[in-house]
């Protein structure tokens, strides 16, 4: 069993092999690069979504499926890399402003940046994310085998940082995040843009 901690604490419940997060109301992690536009929906500068993780050192993969339900724009199931409240980034299954459900992926060194990815036609996806040094890698997948790359980044991290599962909805009055599945290994994979 995997001891998680909190970051931001809200509900967590674990039935067999199933964890549901509470995302808490108006809740995120994000840091506005831009000034706010006169239409559309702008994200605030948050850090307060409830972050439920592990400390992991050195190189791992770590994937899980996510679902939800999609009631209010950015709300999503996520996970996160983190080194602290200024570098760290996330890999959504997303409510985005263009109305579509989809793989988003934020990365963020002192300011955010925001890009969204394939729309899914499900109501759920595997998250993975893959570290090798100071690289990452997002993939997602739809039968959690076949893994698609989302992004390659880097980011200035410690060897030991926070890996895990964060429950968001910006403008929302929250629900609950599902996450099923979850495996972390800490190993080396072959090539990080593949991810294993």
């Amino acid at each position: 069993m995997i001891n998680f901690k909190w970051l931001n604490e809200s509900k967590a419940t674990v039935n067999g092999g199933k964890i549901t997060l509470l995302a808490t109301e108006k809740s995120d992690f994000f840091r506005n690069p831009s000034a706010v536009g006169a239409d559309g929906i702008t994200p605030d500068s948050l850090s307060n979504a409830p972050y439920y993780y592990v400390d992991v050192a050195g190189n791992f993969v770590m994937k899980v499926k996510v679902s939800l339900d999609f009631k209010d724009v950015y709300d999503a199931a996520s996970i996160m890399v983190m080194e602290n409240t200024q570098v760290w980034a996330k890999a959504c299954f997303e409510l985005t402003d263009f109305d579509t459900q989809a793989v988003v992926s934020v990365v963020t060194n002192q300011l955010s940046d925001d890009a969204n990815g394939c729309n899914i036609d499900s109501d759920s996806v595997w998250l993975q994310v893959t570290r090798m040094n100071q690289a990452f890698a997002f993939h997602y997948s739809t039968d959690g085998m076949n893994f698609y790359m989302m992004r390659v980044f880097h980011l200035p991290v410690s060897e030991t940082i926070k890996v895990g599962l964060l429950a968001q909805s910006p403008i929302g009055s929250g629900s609950e995040r599902h996450y099923e599945g979850f495996l972390l290994e800490n190993k080396t994979v072959k090539n990080i843009r593949v991810g294993k």
